[in-house]
């Protein structure tokens, strides 16, 4: 009796295996049906598109920054110089108002 009851547990642990094993399997194997591997197909078409388009406008971005910066570098001297030339513009403005004001309180002067 001892190897029936033994028999009947060795028989019956397989079932619930592969039972599990069945359940196990069913999320594994994803069935998709032609219309859905056509829009999958797409969206992934789609996708590649947008990141060439993409990397063409970075590229794109990148060589205008690069110029910009180039251009800002030979612009960077001829700035400094008009800065100096407003100052100096600056100075010779307020020196000359300085002289003026000085005739014209020697013509105020005179009036009296």
């Amino acid at each position: 009796m001892a190897n029936s009851f033994l028999e009947s547990e060795v028989v019956s642990d397989p079932q619930p295996e592969q039972q599990s094993m069945d359940l196990q399997a069913e999320p594994v194997a994803l069935a998709l049906s032609a219309d859905d591997f056509s829009a999958l197909e797409e969206r992934i078409v789609r996708a590649v598109e947008l990141v060439k388009r993409e990397r063409q406008l970075r590229a794109a971005a990148e060589d205008r920054a690069t110029k910009a910066e180039v251009q800002l570098g030979e612009q960077a001297p001829l700035v400094a110089q008009l800065q100096e030339e407003v100052r100096s513009l600056h100075a010779e403005r307020d020196h000359v108002r300085q002289r003026v004001d000085r005739l014209l309180s020697q013509l105020d002067s005179l009036e009296l």
